[in-house]
């Protein structure tokens, strides 16, 4: 039997740990592993090679895609599917497993109704949105990050009397900001999840400001589209000199983490596992409470990802006295 992996969407940490896992796994399993390069716009242009244990050597350290990524326009289009499953079918490739997220398994599931392929995802970004599962491959790495950073604003926040506003990733979710908020002991974490209690907030930071506070350490995350708000808020209420920090794309690069080459190792596993005895097609591999499942596409993608409420009730706890 002929498998391949491909990568879809925004890179993460933990990608290559699963693409050397892959490889190395359907080989154990006396099967075929192909590697698909360039996500969808790849099987598109037929950029599928057979892999061999040389093609992964010595990748599991590294950030990012040895495969790449990308995202295609071109595969709505039903001509063009059908160029990417007649290349497929070249190699006699019959079940996929892609790392991605929401948007990457939409396009398998119609791409699996539109031609008999089998496929597994596995939830693949750093923004840890993915509905049915607790963890995201490369969230961990990401969050370490953010981690290092925030320790290193805080060191020259720390020597002037100046507020650091800080913006991380996450696109519609709060989860990297409240985590990073709650590991880093920052006093302002404004996500898109819940409204940002200014009034509230304001007047107990300026109690402190009055009593010797020098320093303020703000998380704000992308998807609240709120950081010139909160900045201009410091710098005229709060009365701090601020200065803003947008991490970017550094949150996706960077060694994968010891966790999340554990994850990778699991995920992926388990994702080939089912696909050599499953005939059934559109699963994603979740993890919950310690385990690993496989859930249908249909209820990943019909539903969206909530924080844990246990992470909206440490907001209050974040800024009380």
């Amino acid at each position: 039997m002929a498998l391949a992996i491909m990568c879809s969407g925004g890179d993460a940490p933990g990608m290559n740990p699963a693409i050397k896992k892959f490889v190395d796994y359907v080989y154990k399993r006396g099967e075929r592993p192909y590697l698909i390069y360039d996500g969808l716009e790849g099987m598109i242009d037929n950029k599928i090679k057979q892999a061999t244990h040389r093609d992964v050597v010595g990748i599991i350290h590294n950030g990012g895609t040895i495969i790449r990524s990308s995202r295609s326009k071109r595969f709505f289009d039903y001509d063009f599917r059908l160029k990417a499953y007649e290349n497929l079918q070249m190699h006699g490739i019959t079940a996929l497993v892609i790392l991605g997220g929401d948007g990457s398994f939409r396009a398998l599931n119609q791409f699996s109704k539109d031609f008999d392929i089998n496929f597994v995802g596995i939830p693949t970004t750093i923004d840890n949105d993915i509905y049915g599962t607790e963890y995201c491959l490369g969230v961990d790495t990401a969050l370490n990050v953010i981690r290092d950073a925030l320790d290193k604003i805080r060191d020259t926040a720390s020597s002037f009397n100046r507020a650091f506003l800080v913006e991380v990733m996450g696109r519609d979710c709060g989860y990297l900001a409240i985590v990073s908020s709650m590991i880093s002991g920052a006093e302002i974490c404004v996500i898109p999840e819940k409204p940002f209690e200014r009034e509230r907030i304001e007047e107990k930071l300026k109690k402190e400001v009055a009593a010797g506070r020098n320093y303020i350490l703000a998380i704000i995350a992308e998807g609240a589209k709120q950081t010139n708000e909160v900045y201009q808020w410091l710098q005229d209420s709060i009365g701090l000199d601020t200065r803003v920090s947008i991490l970017g794309h550094i949150q996706r690069g960077g060694n994968p983490t010891v966790y999340d080459r554990m994850m990778a190792f699991d995920f992926t596993v388990t994702a080939v596992d089912h696909l050599l005895t499953h005939n059934d097609s559109n699963k994603v591999v979740v993890f919950q409470k310690g385990d690993f499942k496989l859930m249908e596409i249909e209820e990943v993608v019909g539903n969206r990802y909530t924080l844990p409420q246990h992470f909206l009730d440490a907001l209050h706890l974040l800024d009380q006295s």
